[in-house]
């Protein structure tokens, strides 16, 4: 994957988020194209650099099981809702986020990426704000998209 977080309409969305949603943090992984391994490329919100060394394997981590599941996610309270380690969830440590949403990327029908917007503190997304993630993952999709295929140079 080139450098998502090079094109300005990913920081658009991302940073939209943050508003519309009220939450704290959004971000972006993609699964590597060589291997199963899953890596943050993008966040807007965030604390620190850390989540650019985050890798998970497939199916581990929020970013793995939402590519390995292709169904959205929701911790609302973090450690005390989740299956599994707490250091299962790198992103959620590394930032410390209590709750988050977190949406499939889908990339030739197959899901690639995750969208993911967090709070520090314990709170579950209503369906409105849930469909706002959901929408801005298919304007990411969609930029994404043409980025890769060169259509939009």
């Amino acid at each position: 994957m080139t450098e998502i977080r090079e094109l300005p309409r990913v920081m658009e969305v991302c940073d939209g988020l943050l508003k519309e949603v009220g939450c704290e943090f959004a971000a972006l992984a993609f699964q590597n194209e060589v291997g199963p391994d899953v890596q943050w490329h993008y966040a807007s919100g965030n604390l620190n650099e850390k989540y650019k060394r985050i890798t998970v394997r497939f199916g581990k981590g929020i970013a793995g099981k939402i590519i390995s599941s292709g169904s959205p996610m929701m911790v609302s309270d973090f450690p005390n809702d989740i299956y599994g380690k707490v250091t299962d969830h790198p992103i959620m440590l590394a930032e410390k986020l209590i709750s988050c949403y977190a949406v499939p990327l889908f990339f030739n029908s197959s899901p690639k990426g995750v969208l993911l917007v967090g709070k520090r503190s314990t709170y579950t997304f209503t369906e409105i704000e849930q469909q706002k993630v959901k929408e801005s993952a298919e304007t990411l999709e969609e930029q994404i998209r043409i980025h890769i295929s060169g259509e939009g140079v």
